[in-house]
């Protein structure tokens, strides 16, 4: 029995670990999103970073990334910058691939 519950154990350690690394990559991910759609509405230092922090406030709306998508792209339009659902998609996964990129790196 012992060697069942040390088996259980460590794959809920293993588990645990798995969450916590997709937490820190999805939180990156966000943050870099932001920070980017900041550059796009001509944001720069604190106010960039301030906006940064809105979008990431803004990923807690809803499960998945429609939310934050949504807030940009709203902004976005409201400065006149046409870009698509999509292409905002695809550049949030382009950030995400960066993220873990970044957070592999830190690790080894």
């Amino acid at each position: 029995m012992s060697m069942f519950d040390d088996r259980q154990k460590a794959f809920e350690s293993k588990y645990q670990l798995d969450q916590d690394a997709q937490f820190k990559i999805n939180s990156r991910s966000v943050r870099l999103f932001g920070l980017w759609a900041a550059g796009q509405l001509g944001f720069t230092g604190a106010e960039a970073e301030a906006y940064a922090q809105q979008v990431m406030d803004s990923d807690f709306d809803e499960p998945g990334i429609a939310d934050f998508i949504s807030k940009v792209e709203k902004d976005l339009t409201a400065k006149g910058i046409s870009l698509t659902t999509h292409h905002l998609e695809n550049e949030f996964y382009n950030l995400r691939d960066k993220a873990a990129s970044e957070l592999a790196a830190n690790k080894a």
